[in-house]
């Protein structure tokens, strides 16, 4: 697998949507911290009290981000491991993986920096189009196994 530059090149940004992925959930937890807001009662005690035992409209925003990253990321994970498989171009497999990251990371930014509309919306519809690309590859080719 290792010797397949389709593979590896998934696996890269793989890895890059991964890590975005750890990056929204430490950032949800330094914004629960900032505006103590805990999901929990024992962290609201060990952070002030009961009181803190709250929702806040930013810890919300944030979750949100992070559910639909996987909402998103964990079917791009099986469909581009799949489509890794079929032996599609190096090039066009990149491009795909790419803007799908990319997508992602502005979909991101737009969320948690609530940029004006419709960037947000436009970064997801983007990120859709290599997804809705793999699933077709995947099932032409596998259309005879049926």
């Amino acid at each position: 697998m290792m010797e397949n530059k389709v593979f590896m090149s998934f696996t890269f940004y793989s890895t890059i949507l991964i890590l975005k992925m750890y990056v929204v959930a430490i950032i949800t937890g330094q914004v629960r911290l900032r505006k103590k807001a805990f999901a929990n009662p024992e962290d609201a005690l060990r952070n002030g009290g009961l009181q803190y035992y709250r929702e806040d409209p930013d810890v919300e925003r944030c979750r949100r981000a992070h559910r639909n990253d996987m909402e998103n990321i964990f079917p791009f994970l099986f469909l581009g491991a799949i489509y890794s498989l079929l032996d599609p171009s190096p090039a066009v497999a990149r491009i795909h993986f790419f803007i799908f990251c990319m997508g992602r990371i502005i979909h991101t930014i737009a969320y948690l920096l609530q940029l004006k509309a419709p960037t947000r919306s436009v970064a997801y519809s983007v990120a859709q189009l290599p997804c809705f690309s793999m699933a077709l590859q995947i099932l032409l080719a596998t259309t005879p196994y049926w």
